[in-house]
């Protein structure tokens, strides 16, 4: 090996910025995780005092991935806001739940839910990270959202806002870009793209993703790309829909097979709006 490339190497090493390693951060969520919900984990605690100095030892650990990142962090304070916003979090992913559980035939139990659903354990890992993420903190709510997109297939930047009873079913193959704006009572399947129109580096401080009103079902494999993009409140967009444009509150889309004389294989979108049509 070329001594002039180990130099290379070695200089990399040194001017890399500090930042603990991605098994220290997914140790201590993952360890966040099995306190929030005892169905992620097999923990055991002989008192309440005991299960205190458990959370203390959770805030600790998060002050030293903290500290890791750079001493510029005033770490101690970032570590007791985020553990003081964990009750709200831990609100928002019972409701997370709930939403699932309600909006799945498939599921039995809540506790199936917070166990098996990879959906659920993409938003609990999104939630964790978005409060992070407001603090200020770098690098680790991007780890940690790609710990979970590594182990689901559903791709959620933290930066995004995502509202309450958030479901998201099969999940795999889901994009849910930085800018995005996603209410209440939304549905998502598998295959969905909440992406931007353009990847140019002079976008970066713009709102590139769409936003999703309240009680909105996008079906698998649909794709809806741009900041200026609305899909309205009470809408459901179809399977493999492609939109760069908004549809008003109460809209269905979805495509129309041309059956009549055309070729079968071919397709027109079709927006219906509440009241058109029967």
């Amino acid at each position: 090996m070329e001594k002039a490339f180990t130099t290379r190497l070695y200089q990399a090493h040194r001017d890399c910025p500090p930042c603990p390693s991605p098994a220290m951060v997914v140790k201590f969520h993952d360890g966040l995780l099995a306190t929030l919900f005892p169905d992620f984990g097999a923990l055991h605690f002989a008192s309440e005092r005991e299960f205190e100095l458990h959370i203390d030892g959770l805030r600790l650990e998060l002050d030293h991935l903290l500290f890791k990142v750079g001493q510029s962090l005033d770490a101690e304070r970032i570590a007791k806001e985020f553990f003081d916003a964990l009750p709200e979090i831990h609100r928002k992913l019972l409701n997370d739940a709930v939403s699932m559980l309600e909006g799945d035939p498939a599921s039995r139990t809540q506790n199936e839910v917070i166990r098996t659903y990879p959906g659920f354990y993409a938003i609990a890992s999104y939630r964790i990270a978005n409060a992070l993420l407001k603090l200020n903190v770098p690098d680790i709510p991007r780890m940690i959202t790609e710990h979970a997109h590594s182990k689901t297939g559903i791709d959620i930047h933290p930066g995004a806002t995502i509202g309450e009873y958030f479901c998201i079913d099969h999940g795999t193959g889901v994009v849910i870009g930085e800018t995005t704006h996603i209410g209440s009572h939304v549905k998502i399947y598998q295959g969905v793209t909440l992406g931007a129109l353009s990847v140019s580096k002079e976008d970066a401080q713009r709102k590139r993703h769409p936003t999703i009103e309240d009680h909105v079902v996008l079906y698998a494999g649909a794709s809806i790309l741009g900041g200026e993009t609305v899909i309205g409140h009470h809408s459901v967009i179809g399977g493999n829909v492609w939109l760069t444009r908004s549809v008003p509150p109460y809209s269905k889309v979805y495509y129309q097979a041309r059956m009549n004389g055309g070729d079968p294989s071919e397709s027109d979108l079709v927006v219906i709006r509440s009241g058109e049509h029967d």
